[in-house]
């Protein structure tokens, strides 16, 4: 990726810590789009294909601005006919909930925020696996059910599986701790935009048509023009990397390089610590500020990041 030492994946990275069980998580929620036309409505608004969501098969999609800049993002399935579920970060629901109902106009829809009926999970671990056998397929986005509860395989970490429930009962699994839960989905490298990076990302600097949020054949939809363009015509100069910090990083906070201190060379998208002292994050940065020096966090001067692997393959490198 670059010629300092600063970005030279280390041979000692400690795996991911062993995970086992439930966990409610706090900062997801979720909304429901319902009527005989929710699906034609969400299509011309988020970054997937939604006519065609099925019973096995959930979606990630992005909500962009006129300008292509991501306000949110959704894991989306077809809860029931003429009924889909958008589950999101927590703290961006109302504000996305009320952008995405003014444009709803006569279209036969409803959206509402049901996060309290359906509060969300997350599962991981062999208790997890053993609970859910036979009711979720294997694979990526896969979606089941166990009982009233809503299943969805999101993309494993590490080699350790992860799953998202939504249902009005908790899953009958020990108590996972949420700094381990954060850790992988800092290390499965899909992104989840929070308000603190709301309106800041192309989905391409997320890497988010990579792990499937972006469907390239599909139909207009708010800064459709910008994110294409992209894409096709080879502007992608900034991508998402996984990075260990040598202290706790936030969403939001700017990134320096230390060639470079005037301005930052990108932001953390999502981050996490353990209590052993480790700490990692999922940072959006200008390629060009791999080449050389070191990067930082908040300052030219801040905590010290070095590499990590995502789990994909990046399809644009600093050459």
């Amino acid at each position: 990726m670059g010629g300092d030492d600063n970005w030279r994946m280390s041979e000692h990275r400690l795996p991911s810590p062993r995970v086992n069980g439930a966990l409610r998580l706090a900062d997801w929620g979720l909304m429901l789009a319902q009527g005989p036309e929710a699906a034609a409505f969400l299509n011309g608004q988020l970054t997937q294909e939604m006519l065609r969501l099925g019973d096995a098969q959930a979606r990630l999609a992005g909500y962009c601005s006129p300008k292509g800049r991501l306000l949110a993002t959704f894991v989306a399935w077809q809860l029931a006919p003429e009924t889909i579920a958008l589950s999101c970060s927590a703290d961006l629901l109302p504000a996305t909930l009320k952008r995405l109902s003014m444009y709803v106009l006569r279209a036969k829809c409803k959206l509402s925020d049901a996060s309290a009926q359906w509060p969300l999970y997350g599962l991981a671990g062999p208790s997890a696996d053993a609970l859910l056998q036979g009711a979720l397929p294997v694979g990526d986005w896969a979606r089941g059910h166990l009982g009233p509860a809503q299943l969805v395989r999101l993309p494993a970490a590490d080699g350790v599986s992860r799953v998202l429930w939504a249902g009005p009962e908790a899953p009958p699994l020990p108590p996972l701790q949420a700094d381990a839960w954060r850790w992988l989905e800092v290390q499965s490298g899909v992104p989840r935009i929070v308000a603190a990076t709301a309106d800041q990302f192309v989905p391409q600097m997320l890497n988010l048509e990579l792990v499937g949020g972006v469907d390239f054949k599909k139909g207009c939809y708010p800064g459709q023009e910008v994110v294409a363009r992209s894409q096709y015509r080879g502007t992608i100069k900034r991508r998402t990397y996984l990075v260990d910090s040598t202290a706790p990083l936030a969403a939001g906070a700017e990134v320096f390089n230390s060639e470079d201190p005037g301005q930052p060379a990108g932001m953390a998208v999502l981050a996490a610590s353990l209590p052993d002292g480790r700490h990692a994050g999922l940072v959006e940065l200008k390629m060009a500020a791999l080449q050389s020096g070191t990067l930082h966090a908040g300052s030219a001067d801040g905590p010290r990041l070095s590499a990590g692997a995502l789990p994909y393959m990046l399809d644009t490198l600093a050459a």
